[in-house]
């Protein structure tokens, strides 16, 4: 979502890298091109104005550490007003009653039966137990859709099919939960095309009556400044908690983001990255700035995998790569393990300068297409030819080459650059054993 502003704030920064002390004119220029990239991605204009201000009036003000180039230093004032800018830190739920409810609200065609699904997916995962509740009697399918996403997270959902009072399916909905033990309810409303009279009545009746702990606005980041209007008259009208942005992993230019917190003084609490259930996370300020100004963020990319591979598993497979014994086998679980941590593309642009190194690698996607068809060659083997691939003769790679639709010339390849992996982590395992002798060990090397 933020590559066109990454670009054009990581090029401002090289000019101002290059300052060799700070003036109050050559700031000047420099912060113009950053207010250009942040107007030309849809920040509001007084946000983007007064931003600026406080960049500029502490980069003068600042006493240069010695140690610090100057240049270096004003892009690490714009990092910390960024965050500033996009709230500081998580704002977290508050879920303190039992049960609790959340609201769910936006504009019809915003998302929120989709998102109201992850929320309660990542509830789930938290060790909360949540309940779904139909509550657009308006829309045509609202319930079953929401009774689909519900099957498929293994979430309860209490739909009351015909039922076109909001308080009687939400009187009902809390004695459902208190007899399930579930501790959460997520209420899914109705939208409009824009807000309205009889949508603002509905929300505030449900509101009234199911006095929830969170109303969070679902917001589609690709209607850019036109978000935080919304924001702005739901705020209004039901005073709300805090913002969900959805599909933020789309081409928008992101000025929802950057100004919504400002504008508001509501935060964005969540935001969608995909459109699988799992693509769903926090909102943290600090990690957004870095992924922006092309920092990277190394700590949702580790807590990615914390949640995709368990420690005992990450142990048992440093273990095996130490003595030798990692096989085709080994090699499956890692490709199918790196499929769900997200598409190669956001992986990389999770590391440090990712941002720049997709630039200049391009198009990730053959990347993706040769891991695909490295699996098909593993799956198309036995259970015994991935755990002793040295048995691999001519007849059998014949034989997987066919079954896995490639050549046998693509097969020997994939084969090489296994064996040549393997050898490595041998060398590797003896490297860090011949060292644990001298008594230093690799500190960091195929060790926790």
């Amino acid at each position: 979502m933020f590559d066109s502003l990454s670009g054009k704030l990581q090029a401002a920064f090289r000019n101002l890298r290059g300052l060799g002390r700070i003036s109050e004119a050559n700031v000047a220029d420099s912060l113009r091109e950053v207010r250009m990239a942040l107007l030309e991605a849809d920040v509001n204009f007084k946000v983007t104005r007064d931003f600026i201000e406080r960049v500029k009036a502490k980069s003068l003000g600042a006493e240069v550490i010695a140690s610090i180039q100057p240049g270096q230093q004003i892009v690490k004032i714009i990092h910390d007003e960024l965050v500033a800018l996009l709230g500081s830190q998580n704002a977290g739920l508050r879920l303190d009653a039992n049960p609790s409810s959340i609201l769910m609200a936006g504009l019809h065609g915003s998302g929120k039966t989709t998102t109201s699904g992850k929320l309660a997916r990542l509830l789930q995962k938290q060790g909360r137990q949540p309940l779904l509740v139909a509550a657009d009697v308006y829309r045509p399918a609202a319930m079953e859709q929401l009774d689909t996403i519900a099957r498929q997270i293994e979430v309860p959902a209490f739909v009351k099919q015909g039922e076109t009072d909001v308080v009687r399916i939400a009187r009902e909905a809390f004695d459902f939960a208190r007899a399930n033990n579930r501790n959460v309810l997520i209420f899914d409303t109705a939208g409009r095309l824009q807000i309205d009279e009889p949508l603002v009545r509905e929300l505030a009746r449900l509101r009234d009556f199911a006095r929830p702990q969170e109303i969070l606005l679902v917001i589609d980041a690709a209607t850019g400044q036109e978000a935080v209007n919304v924001a702005t008259h739901f705020d209004q009208a039901l005073n709300i908690t805090g913002a969900i942005l959805t599909k933020l992993d789309g081409d928008a230019r992101g000025g929802a983001a950057l100004s919504m917190k400002a504008v508001t003084g509501k935060p964005v609490k969540f935001a969608g990255v995909g459109e699988k259930p799992d693509d769903f996370e926090p909102f943290h300020p600090e990690r957004m700035a870095s992924r922006i100004l092309g920092m990277g963020d190394v700590v949702s990319l580790v807590e990615k995998a914390a949640e995709t591979v368990s420690e005992e598993e990450a142990r048992r497979l440093e273990e095996k790569m130490r003595k030798g014994q990692f096989t085709l086998e080994d090699f499956l679980e890692q490709l199918r393990t790196m499929k769900k941590l997200g598409s190669l593309e956001s992986i990389v642009a999770m590391l440090p300068g990712g941002s720049e190194a997709l630039k200049q690698q391009g198009d990730l996607s053959k990347q993706e297409k040769e891991f695909k068809r490295m699996e098909g060659m593993i799956c198309a083997m036995t259970p015994k030819e991935r755990q002793t691939p040295a048995i691999l003769n001519a007849s059998r790679r014949r034989r997987i080459a066919a079954g896995s639709g490639v050549s046998v010339t693509e097969l020997n390849t994939m084969l090489n650059k296994f064996f040549q992996m393997q050898q490595m982590m041998k060398k590797m395992g003896k490297l860090q054993k011949m060292m644990a002798r001298m008594g230093g060990g690799l500190p960091g090397m195929l060790r926790r």
